[in-house]
C-alpha cells in the first residue's frame, strides 16, 4: 500500500512515516511547496500515473499565536494555505485514486479546532475548517467506501514550537509525543469502521513561557 504524507520531515508526520513503513507502507513525500498550488498540482498529476494511494495523512501545518492585527497580511494567507488550503486541493487531487483503492484521508487538525482560545483565532479558524471539511467530506465518500478521520491533537512535544513563545512543560502528564499520535493513526487505519473525528488529550494543561532569541 501506498501513503502520501505531508510535514513528513519532523515532528508528527515524521513519526507516521515511521510507523506506516514499519507496517509495510511505501510513503511518498512531496517535494512541491504546499503553497504552491500550481506545480502541486503538476506534481500529483505526474504521480498518479504511476501510483495508486491508499493513505492521504495531511500532516503539515504550522501556528500563529498573538493578537490578530499584529499578524501580517503575507503571513495569515502562509498559515491557511498551509494548513487548510492544501490539504483540500489535495484530497481533489487525489479522491479518484483513494476511490480506487477504497483508501483512507487522515487530516491532522488540533486540539484548538475545539476550542477558543486568547491569540489563537487564526490558527482555530485554519484548523476548525480542516476539521469541518473532513467531516463533511467523509459524508460525501460513504458509499465511495473511502474513509475520512480527523485527528484533534493536544499539545505534542515537536519543533512546532522552536519559533513560539510558548512550549509544553516538561511534565510528561502535560503533553503527547509525536509517537502517540503516529500510534492513533495506525489504530485508525486497523479498525474495521470508520473514526471520523478523534480528540488526543494529554492528562493536565502546562505551558512554559520562553524566550525567544
Amino acid at each position: 500500500m501506498t501513503a502520501l504524507v505531508t510535514g513528513y520531515s519532523s515532528g508528527i508526520g515524521k513519526e507516521i512515516c515511521l510507523a506506516l513503513e514499519k507496517n509495510n507502507y511505501e510513503i511518498i513525500r512531496l517535494t512541491s511547496r504546499l503553497q504552491d498550488s500550481a506545480s502541486l498540482e503538476k506534481e500529483i498529476k505526474e504521480l498518479l500515473k504511476t501510483k495508486d494511494i491508499s493513505v492521504l495523512v495531511n500532516c503539515a501545518g504550522f501556528g500563529i499565536f498573538k493578537p490578530h492585527e499584529e499578524i501580517s497580511v503575507s503571513k495569515i494567507k502562509e498559515l491557511i494555505d498551509v494548513n487548510l488550503t492544501a490539504p483540500i486541493i489535495l484530497c481533489s487531487l487525489l479522491l479518484r485514486s483513494l476511490k480506487k483503492t477504497k483508501g483512507h484521508i487522515i487530516n491532522v487538525s488540533s486540539i484548538e479546532a475545539t476550542k477558543h482560545s486568547k491569540f489563537s483565532a487564526l490558527y482555530t479558524a485554519s484548523k476548525a475548517g480542516l476539521r469541518d471539511f473532513s467531516l463533511s467530506l467523509f459524508e460525501e465518500l460513504r458509499r465511495a467506501d473511502v474513509k475520512v478521520t480527523s485527528i484533534n491533537p493536544d499539545l505534542t512535544k515537536t519543533p512546532f514550537f522552536d519559533k513560539l513563545n510558548f512550549e509544553p512543560s516538561e511534565n510528561e502528564n502535560s503533553h503527547l509525543l509525536a509517537k502517540d499520535i503516529a500510534s492513533s493513526v495506525l489504530d485508525i487505519l486497523n479498525f474495521k469502521g470508520v473514526i471520523t473525528d478523534i480528540t488526543v488529550r494529554a492528562q493536565r494543561l502546562e505551558i512554559k513561557k520562553k524566550q525567544l532569541i
